[in-house]
């Protein structure tokens, strides 16, 4: 029987959903979207759970698990959710452990206890200042937990050298089915008077079950170093007690949550070796690479990583990734081998580059090493080896590479020939692998390119599965060597192991878990992976007809014009939860829930647009909720591996509820404001009343929404005028585009852009219409799903400006960003794609001319520079800090932040106040607080200096003045 079909009780229980709402302090959710978002992971399945609970404390589990147990309702932990199998997917009640159970618990010597949510990278980087670290590391660190990767037996690129979550998790303070809790450490034969007698009569039992089926275990267990398929019983037989790897916690370690809940782990902790250069080799043939690998592990490096030309030619296409490739492979490469070398002295590491060098050499492969040795270049390979799985999902279409045999793992020996017969499998079938990973280990991930939509695909799936798996016995190999078992590959462990060893699994199930309430049908009694009614694609799965998009979506694949298609592109490997320098999720890192974050909107927008969150759900409530904390960063834009646009789909989404439940007054206000602005500029003490006069600002928080305690940005009486925008020089015509912010609030920036201009050499002109009111770029409107007036104001401005080919130059990123982003999608066609092509920031604008500006120190030393979202987006950031270290004398210090929080309006609303206050304090007001008092902040966005005034009390400047500031005088006529 389908395992996930046990349970009585159904998904949105609402007894069940308020039972665990008296019992538990976290957070309860059984909502449609709650359990939408939580019913797919990193896999191609989708299992609707019966709800979610997101416990504050160990005692919340506790009690969650005696009320499940009394009620006969399954249990699934969850992590990150990042999992290839689909082990974090059932129909159970899933305990999120990565929002509050995240905590390092004590840290002693190489040891530490932590809890199950914390993440890898957040782990290591508190472990950091005492120059340890936990050294497995897969290419999911920065948002994978060590709760999954104990369920999991997770490995990562350093396993050879050491070893998978196994060898390196020292015992586990595990709660039981039956509500007992236990540590499962190293034990001695005779446990001792103090153990429970239910808990010693188990480990007895499976002791007893170790013994019988010692041979058995010997005869069918691969020998790999990578095999994490079915259960460590391995652990349990006396020659492994001998060995020393008779510890109990490994036979919980890649047990996915089947057998007990990890209240807390005892991780073993291996010392930071602080130098590191890699090596990347260069392959003609992928067979070549194949064959070079256990010549190239016989060197010991800490890592032997493959990249092959499908990864090479896609990551070339995602902008961020291209500059690494292009400076990594020599010529056209098929495949390249990143082998990577750690110590603790440079000439040492630079001596083991030489030795591989030669090695290639010896090999027929001479001047085919690429060194990298600098920590910037390193880190950039790094980032793209560990978004290889990523990029091979961008591919776009309803074909993409499916994971089911992604892990394999035979001899070094066996592996050129191995995966040229698997090649040829694919051949048969009628498509092709991608491969990458860890060749040092034999384990590489291959993806052949399928389409989960078509049944005939699904077919070939199993009977590839079916192929791989017999040639993995023929070689005695390991069927799963990372990513689990879960849904794709736990119905094949009696096929690799035997019926023996699997009932001996089942066994171990039963003893741990007599009722089969922890994620069950995993590992043992699992249903066949080609059943399609547990896929995120069932039959039938299709879009809504009856939704028409606003946008144009037809770069990508699928109905409406691609919108569908554009959704289905985040694939659920959460690189959004990470938490690091760069934007994404900002939402997310104030809230840590599920729902902020990027492909957990992503998740709610597919089962809207396919009627899965009921009718006319676009407009609806749930997708509303999922989408009121984007601040529309496009952070997803630039820095999701698969290119997720939500900054674009919440406009999707916006105008769809306007058009359903029309725009509401405080919109509406905030969307005109380009049409109001110059009256209120007319009379600006009327206009600035609202936070001069007691009572007021209340009033407007009351009616309007708008926070009473942050007041607005004040109008000045003397505007920027088109006219203003008149230089003579003989470097070319330049339009700048004046933007309603920095016209009616604060007009010297733009005055101090004319100045800048001009003693740049350029004849400045205003970008402006030759009669009527001030162009504009229509974001207010977009914001507030007002598509239509966003687009006429987009046509407006594409006529006046077509007079003219000259560089249109800005000062706000996010007007400045529209005319290249979304004036795309408003009006596709030749002359948006022009207009896109020639719009600048101007700091952008003065780097890519290699403007050198007459400039003197300013005075101050030191300038740190907050970039804006859309600036970091489309690449302008780095260009401004550029033409900003021009400035002599003048260290310029870019702020590692995520969103300000203020974006546009956001955090002028009294029910975001709180939210956008935490996107402020992640990382942006910290540093800006350590800033010495001397020391000048920047910031080129409106909100952003609007939101580090109002929260630290320091004044932002933007880029522009500072240049101007820093302009030597202007030579007197002669």
């Amino acid at each position: 029987m389908n395992a996930i079909h046990q349970s009585k009780v159904l998904p949105g229980d609402a007894a069940l959903a308020a039972r665990l709402k008296r019992a538990v302090e976290g957070e309860v959710r059984f909502a449609p979207g709650d359990r939408g978002r939580y019913a797919t992971d990193a896999s191609i399945y989708q299992v609707e759970p019966i709800g979610v609970l997101v416990p504050k404390t160990q005692a919340d589990v506790a009690a969650a698990l005696a009320i499940c147990r009394e009620a006969g309702v399954p249990v699934l932990a969850r992590g990150g959710g990042t999992s290839q199998c689909g082990q974090t997917v059932n129909r159970a009640l899933v305990i999120d452990c990565s929002k509050h159970l995240r905590r390092v618990l004590s840290v002693e010597g190489d040891t530490a206890w932590v809890e199950p949510g914390i993440a890898l990278g957040a782990l290591n980087d508190a472990l950091k200042n005492g120059k340890k670290f936990f050294p497995v590391d897969p290419s999911t660190w920065a948002r994978c937990t060590i709760g999954g990767m104990a369920g999991n037996n997770s490995c990562g690129s350093k396993s050879i050298r050491y070893g998978l979550m196994a060898d390196n998790v020292l015992a586990i303070d595990a709660l039981l089915a039956d509500g007992s809790r236990f540590t499962f450490s190293e034990l001695p034969d005779n446990l001792g008077d103090d153990i429970p007698g239910p808990t010693a009569a188990l480990i007895q039992a499976l002791r007893r079950l170790g013994a019988s089926e010692a041979e058995e275990i010997a005869a069918r267990f691969p020998k790999q170093l990578r095999r994490v398929g079915g259960y460590n019983i391995d652990a349990l037989t006396p020659a492994a007690r001998a060995a020393g790897r008779g510890n109990l916690a490994r036979l919980l370690v890649g047990s996915e949550g089947t057998l007990a809940f990890s209240a807390a782990l005892q991780l073993k902790l291996s010392p930071i070796k602080p130098r590191k250069v890699l090596g990347i080799c260069q392959f003609p043939t992928f067979r070549a690479a194949m064959a070079a690998s256990e010549h190239l592990v016989a060197l010991q490096p800490e890592a032997v990583e493959l990249v092959d030309r499908t990864m090479i030619d896609l990551g070339r296409s995602i902008a961020i990734y291209r500059p690494t490739i292009d400076a990594i492979v020599i010529g056209e490469p098929d495949s390249l081998l990143i082998v990577e070398f750690h110590g603790d002295e440079d000439a040492a590491l630079l001596r083991e580059l030489d030795r591989l060098e030669e090695k290639m050499g010896d090999l027929g492969y001479p001047g085919a090493v690429v060194r990298v040795t600098d920590p910037a270049f390193q880190a950039s390979v790094a980032e793209v080896r560990e978004a290889g799985l990523n990029i091979m999902m961008s591919m776009k279409g309803d074909g993409k590479p499916v994971s089911f045999i992604e892990d394999t793992a035979v001899d070094l020996a066996d592996l050129a020939d191995y995966t040229e017969r698997l090649n040829e499998v694919f051949a048969r079938h009628g498509t092709k692998g991608t491969w990458y990973a860890h060749a040092s280990v034999g384990c590489l991930h291959v993806r052949p390119v399928l389409n989960m939509k078509q049944g005939e695909d699904v077919t070939k799936m199993r009977a590839i599965a079916e192929e791989c798996f017999a040639l993995v016995r023929e070689y005695k190999g390991s069927h799963s060597g990372e990513h689990g078992d879960g849904i794709v590959r736990s119905e094949f462990n009696e096929v690799m192991f035997g019926s023996r060893i699997a009932r001996a699994f089942e066994a171990v199930k039963d003893a741990f878990d007599p009722a089969a309430l922890l994620n069950p049908g995993r590992v043992v009694r699992a249903p066949r992976m080609d059943d399609r009614s547990l896929f995120r694609y069932p039959p039938g799965y299709a879009a809504d007809a009856a939704i028409t998009p606003a946008l144009d979506w037809s770069a990508w694949p699928g109905p409406q014009g691609g919108l569908l298609g554009a959704v289905e592109m985040c694939n659920n490997n959460g690189t959004c939860r990470k938490f690091d320098a760069n934007v994404m999720c900002p939402s997310f890192r104030a809230t840590r829930d599920e729902q902020h974050l990027t492909r957990g909107r992503a998740n709610t927008l597919r089962l809207a647009l396919t009627g899965q969150l009921g009718p006319d759900a676009l407009a609806g409530p749930e997708v509303a909720e999922a989408l009121s904390l984007c601040v529309s960063c496009k952070g997803c834009k630039r820095e999701c591996p698969t290119g997720v646009d939500m900054a674009k789909m919440k406009i999707e989404a916006t105008h769809a509820r306007a058009q359903r439940h029309g725009v509401p007054l405080k919109d509406r206000i905030i969307a005109e404001l380009p049409r109001w602005a110059p009256w209120a500029s007319r009379l600006p003490a009327l206009a600035n009343l609202r936070d001069r006069l007691p009572g007021l600002a209340a009033l407007s928080e009351r009616f309007l929404g708008l926070a009473a305690s942050r007041p607005l940005p004040r109008f000045v009486g003397h505007p920027f005028r088109n006219e203003e925008a008149r230089t003579e020089g003989d470097r070319g015509e330049v339009l700048l585009w004046a933007d309603t912010f920095n016209r009616h609030y604060e007009p010297g920036i733009l005055r101090d852009a004319v100045t800048v201009l001009g003693r740049a050499g350029y004849r400045v002109r205003p970008a402006a219409a030759p009669r009527g009111r001030a162009l504009c770029c229509g974001r207010s409107y977009l914001a507030a799903g007002m598509v239509n007036r966003a687009r006429a104001e987009a046509r407006r401005t594409l006529a006046a400006l077509a007079v003219s080919d000259a560089p249109v130059i800005g000062l706000e990123p996010s007007c400045l960003t529209t005319l290249r982003d979304e004036f795309l999608s408003m009006l596709p066609g030749g002359e948006s794609e022009k207009l896109s092509a020639r719009a600048f920031l101007l700091t952008e604008f003065l780097a890519k001319e290699n403007v050198d500006l007459p400039l003197q120190s300013p005075g101050p030393a030191r300038a740190h520079i907050h970039g804006h979202c859309h600036q970091k987006a489309f690449g302008a950031f780095l260009p401004a800090v550029k033409t900003l270290r021009k400035i002599p004398g003048m260290e310029v210090v870019p702020i590692a932040s995520s969103c300000c929080g203020m974006a546009g309006s956001f955090g002028y609303e009294a029910s975001k106040l709180e939210t956008s206050k935490a996107m402020a304090e992640i990382s942006l007001l910290p540093a800006v607080r350590a800033a010495a008092p001397e020391d000048v902040i920047l910031a080129d966005g409106t909100s952003c200096r609007h939101q580090i005034r109002d929260l630290s009390g320091r004044e932002a400047l933007h880029s522009v003045q500072l240049l101007a500031r820093a302009l030597k005088p202007a030579p007197k006529p002669a």
